[in-house]
């Protein structure tokens, strides 16, 4: 009798965990606020795109979805604080190229960005512009070129900060052309764009939306956009790799990202919603007005191609001899 008993009760208990498992598997959305973290400050690229999509979200899975913004140390914070979040599919990140990619070659980040963070979906893209100062004296890249080799160290870059995309931008320039641009990092865009304006530094890898209303007004001599096709909004605008350098291609990019030990179907479902919202005929639209393209994947495709930019950022930040100062 009392092993009956026992019987009975094993397999009450296994019957028990295998109604639970599918139950919490498909337990989406969340049953509490979903919060998308950006690790910059509003107002920004990032902080645009980020609320587009989180409102389409919302409205998609009945919930809303609240964009928190955790800027500082160039997006570190935000993804270090994700990585250390709850893993129930409550909170994901708006993950950016720096953090994710370059920052960990260079200093000590606090997360592990394969390993702490798991890939949802590609978010979106954007190449950046180099532009100077119209006091420079150059109008094209061959003539930016000539005039860095000529003195070497006199022409200089600004950055949004060590590690940042358009830091790498320019390192891999400096590598493919063979000059020495000295790099000026600077606390973010908006200070490394009125430096340029004011022709404190020379040159700058800047976002196209922040860089075109002074494009337009003549303020700033655009050279090359940094990715491998010419981007619609800059149609007359060469490439780097056209204008001399085959293969440059050194993107801006945003992505979905969550906790590292967010349960795979969670991750999965999450997968089919924002692919489903970058894929929205009114979003993209709005998306393409601020200059982003939308880059929906599959997460394996996602994680491929995080995996090759981190190596090949890993290798600039080692040839170039990269460090946090």
């Amino acid at each position: 009798m009392q092993k009956r008993t026992l019987l009975q009760a094993a397999v009450l208990a296994a019957t028990s965990l295998a109604l639970a498992a599918p139950a919490q598997a498909q337990d989406f959305p969340p049953n509490k606020p979903v919060t998308l973290v950006v690790g910059f400050a509003a107002g920004g690229a990032a902080d645009a795109a980020a609320r587009l999509i989180a409102k389409k979200l919302g409205e998609n899975i009945g919930q809303t979805v609240v964009v928190d913004n955790k800027g500082g140390a160039g997006g570190n914070i935000a993804h270090q604080y994700v990585s250390k979040a709850p893993a129930d599919g409550s909170v994901l990140l708006f993950g950016s190229v720096g953090p994710l990619t370059i920052a960990p070659h260079i200093m000590k980040v606090g997360y592990n960005p394969f390993t702490d963070l798991a890939p949802i979906s590609g978010g979106v893209n954007f190449p950046n512009v180099l532009v100077v100062h119209k006091g420079a004296g150059v109008k094209t890249l061959a003539e930016f070129v000539a005039k860095a080799k000529k003195s070497p160290g006199s022409v200089d870059y600004a950055s949004t900060g060590a590690g940042s995309a358009s830091h790498l931008a320019g390192e891999l320039f400096n590598q493919r052309a063979g000059v020495e641009m000295v790099h000026v990092p600077y606390k973010g865009g908006a200070p490394a764009l009125q430096d340029l304006l004011g022709e404190r530094v020379t040159s700058y890898f800047a976002a196209p939306p922040t860089a075109l209303p002074h494009i337009e007004t003549g303020k700033l001599i655009p050279l090359a956009t940094t990715g491998l096709t010419r981007p619609a909004y800059m149609p007359n605008i060469p490439t780097v790799a056209e204008a001399g350098y085959p293969g440059f291609e050194a993107l801006n990019w945003y992505a979905f990202v969550a906790p590292g030990k967010t349960p795979t179907p969670i991750l999965d479902r999450w997968n089919i919603e924002i692919v489903k919202v970058l894929k929205d005929p009114a979003v993209a639209e709005a998306l393409k007005v601020h200059g982003l393209t939308p880059q929906p994947t599959t997460r394996a495709e996602f994680a491929a191609f995080m995996k090759k930019e981190y190596e090949q950022w890993g290798k600039v930040v080692k040839e170039r001899k990269i460090t946090q100062n």
